[in-house]
């Protein structure tokens, strides 16, 4: 029997509260109140406790006194450098915005926490504060990739919380991104693939071979459908969902993903300005060239997802602008609006006893 744990009957808060780290990532805080104010502006009943300077932060918010009412400063002129190795974040990080923040969630003061900051340091504060989901051995960083789906996006994890992954933390990962479709993107029964140099069954390493079985195995139980390993190429594509992969694989295919990005970007400025009927070219396409730039801007994907832990974290890019840490807030409250901590807790524990069950019944036989 397939247990519904991505859903409940309770209904959501009516306010939901969103811990800010301010002194993390490279945007400075006026990319920080920037987002905040674009976001209290399509989310009305969203709150911020906010962790920095809070002289700087209160100078910032006088001019905009929508957003302070909103808004409770807490104080922390500690900040963790974007360099800093994760081992001396967790030695010397108590007191900082970082780990202020992420204890904001441990607390139960906030739904989820959002930083820009140094993403190592921010995983093992994080994993400290706030420990593994009981049977999580690896969290994994979940991303929104741009694709054909109606959604816009597909889910692509671990994106560098780890760099190794066995076949049974892929099972996870498979389970924890189907949870994350669900409630983040609305898709009822995601389809999971496997990352792999080929689509052919025989294709790839024997932990992949090793992984697919288990996927399969659990795809009823845990209300997803496996549809078999993918290429590079079907990251965009709408024939999967969930894209699962090591850490080491997935970070490489986001930097080179926005690498290429940016180099297109960069391609279209140039062919529609290297002379004056170019120019006018792009005077006459100027709705096209926006609705391209808006489909492939990363910003409006911002936000990476920490999954398995009890408590849910959005790591922002470093350096976000003003939209792009307005879409990881986005983010933030739409999956503290389903309540995902707590039905993500309840898919993973869901997934341990039907797995515990089917080793028990093994050894039986």
């Amino acid at each position: 029997m397939t247990i519904d744990a991505d859903r409940t009957d309770s209904p959501p808060s009516d306010s939901i509260v969103i811990s800010i780290d301010a002194m993390g990532g490279e945007g400075g805080l006026s990319a920080i109140i920037g987002g905040m104010e674009m976001s209290t502006a399509i989310n009305p009943d969203i709150k911020f406790l906010v962790h920095g300077d809070s002289t700087k932060l209160n100078a910032l918010l006088a001019d905009k006194p929508a957003l302070a009412a909103r808004v409770e400063v807490l104080h922390s002129d500690k900040v963790i450098a974007m360099d800093e190795k994760p081992t001396r974040a967790l030695r010397s990080g108590k007191g900082s915005s970082m780990w202020n923040a992420v204890n904001s969630v441990k607390q139960g003061e906030a739904a989820v926490t959002v930083s820009c900051g140094n993403t190592g340091a921010l995983m093992a504060i994080s994993m400290l504060q706030l420990r593994k989901l009981p049977g999580v051995k690896r969290p994994a960083i979940a991303v929104l990739w741009p694709s054909r789906n109606p959604s816009g996006f597909n889910v692509m994890l671990d994106m560098g919380a780890d760099i190794k992954a066995d076949p049974e933390d892929l099972l996870q990962y498979a389970i924890m991104g189907a949870s994350y479709a669900r409630n983040g993107l609305d898709v009822k029964r995601p389809r999971v693939g496997l990352l792999n140099i080929g689509t052919e069954d025989n294709k790839g390493r024997p932990e992949l071979q090793e992984a697919a079985e288990l996927i399969k195995t659990a795809q009823d139980g845990s209300d997803l459908e496996y549809i078999g390993f993918v290429e590079g190429s079907d990251l965009p594509a709408d024939r999967v969902d969930i894209i699962v992969t090591d850490g080491f694989t997935g970070n490489v295919a986001l930097k080179a993903a926005e690498g290429t990005a940016r180099l297109v970007g960069e391609f279209i400025r140039e062919a529609f300005t290297h002379s004056t009927l170019a120019r006018i070219s792009a005077v006459l396409a100027i709705g096209p060239l926006k609705r391209l730039k808006n489909r492939i801007d990363p910003r409006r994907s911002n936000g990476g997802v920490f999954l398995g832990l009890n408590g849910t974290v959005i790591k922002s890019h470093g350096g976000s602008d003003e939209v792009a840490f307005c879409a990881a807030i986005k983010l933030a409250n739409t999956l503290a609006q389903n309540g995902f901590t707590e039905k993500l807790a309840a898919r993973v524990a869901s997934a341990a006893a039907a797995s515990k069950n089917t080793t028990s019944e093994t050894n039986e036989a």
